[in-house]
């Protein structure tokens, strides 16, 4: 098995027994999945003063998903990333540059080093993409009688981009704008066969989580854009997708969750038009 896989079977495998782990093992848990590249070099204590933990409380951790102990644990995130050297110390350099910036910048050296931090996390994600989540994704969207879209505040952007262009692949899209403060009647036709498009960030927006939960008991499948695959959404989803943005002067890109999102509709598209041009091949014989 490739060592990639084994990193994302076992957060597949964190995720779906959360809610049995202890308090103790949940931050753990918690910390593993959302900080992947930091699991390369990062030291026992540093995990548990992280948690608020005992070094043998992350010990328990990995001998509860099947490890010997933490090295072994470890070892599969660094054979998995031993080929991301170049980006990992491309990160690192950014930092560098941030930590030692002088005490006012030019309004272009800020430009570029944010979009240099943008152009790092975009090029993460692309190597930490989960390719089988992401092919589900597409397949549920491509069988979807509707497609529901709903994204609040820092995420409203990214749900509008995709209600606009999601309406160009004939599918039928209903954009869960909360106009009004009525997203709780806007998701209520959401039946069987549909499609929620669930996107959020910590802190989490309550109005995604509601939406999300009424897909689960309208029994609708659920594609979550979300940065960690313990979120609130997340747990409920029928496909996960992950993206963690880049930060810079405290500030929250959105390119990564912008491309994910284009790459979504892109795929999306991509496959709906080769299903009708093998209709239009079909009805031609």
């Amino acid at each position: 098995m490739a060592q990639e896989n084994k990193v994302d079977d076992l957060v597949r495998r964190v995720a779906s027994e959360y809610d049995e782990l202890s308090k103790q093992l949940k931050m753990i848990a918690e910390f593993v999945t959302e900080n992947r590249q930091q699991m390369v070099v990062v030291r026992i204590r540093d995990i548990a003063d992280a948690c608020g933990v005992q070094p043998s409380a992350v010990v328990r951790f990995a001998q509860h998903f099947g490890f010997s102990g933490f090295s072994e644990l470890q070892a599969i995130f660094r054979d998995a990333y031993a080929s991301g050297t170049a980006t990992a110390s491309y990160q690192q350099r950014i930092r560098a540059v941030i930590d030692k910036q002088p005490a006012q910048m030019k309004s272009h050296e800020l430009a570029r080093s944010f979009m240099d931090a943008c152009q790092s996390g975009i090029a993460t994600i692309s190597a930490e993409l989960d390719a089988r989540a992401f092919d589900k994704a597409v397949t549920l969207l491509q069988n979807a009688n509707h497609i529901y879209i709903m994204g609040v505040r820092r995420m409203f952007p990214v749900a509008s981009y995709l209600g606009y262009v999601l309406l160009k692949t004939r599918k039928r899209v209903i954009m869960v704008d909360a106009l009004g403060a009525m997203y709780k009647e806007q998701i209520e036709s959401i039946a069987k066969g549909d499609v929620l498009i669930s996107i959020s960030m910590a802190p989490y927006g309550p109005e995604t989580a509601h939406c999300c939960e009424i897909a689960v008991e309208h029994k609708a499948g659920i594609v979550a854009i979300t940065d960690s695959s313990l979120s609130p959404i997340a747990r409920a989803a029928t496909a996960t997708l992950t993206v963690r943005e880049a930060e810079v002067y405290n500030f929250r890109a959105l390119a990564c969750t912008m491309s994910l999102a284009q790459s979504l509709f892109i795929a999306l598209a991509y496959r709906l038009e080769l299903k009708l041009e093998s209709t239009r091949d079909a009805a031609g014989d």
